[in-house]
């Protein structure tokens, strides 16, 4: 099963998973059952990825991304090892829709006039309360 996130698709033969015990609630089958999944994804190596996706998917990944490009995703939210992985495949997804949208250009803009003037006396009057708290002195 393919993951579509708008006009990209990841072929499952992208994607490789290994089940790894989980630590948490579950009882003794903790200790039997390897319910928790381990979702590698080689982005740099990745045909289905365009280059700037890959290059805002590199930042956002964060610690997830090994130097050699490779994206690891553990999941372990969950009991069972079918809800785990469409957890980890979920989580995937979500990351490369939201390295898939650009980010908006800053449009820059000034400080107006009227504006500089008024935190100019602002701090004017501020200084003028502050000076008043100064020590008594005695005639």
């Amino acid at each position: 099963m393919a993951i579509s996130i708008g006009d990209i698709t990841i072929p499952d033969w992208e994607l490789v998973e290994t089940f790894i015990r989980a630590s948490g609630p579950g009882g003794q089958n903790v200790n039997k059952v390897a319910s928790a999944v381990q979702l590698r994804f080689h982005v740099k190596n990745s045909p289905s990825l365009p280059e700037p996706v890959k290059a805002r998917l590199r930042t956002i990944a964060g610690r997830r991304m090994t130097r050699e490009g490779e994206l690891i995703i553990e999941a372990k939210r969950f009991r069972t090892q079918e809800q785990n992985r469409e957890d980890a495949r979920e989580r995937l997804a979500a990351l490369i829709e939201r390295a898939a949208t650009p980010p908006k250009k800053r449009v820059k803009t000034r400080v107006s006039a009227n504006q500089k003037r008024k935190r100019v006396e602002d701090k004017r009057r501020r200084s003028e309360v502050k000076a008043g708290r100064g020590r008594v002195t005695g005639d």
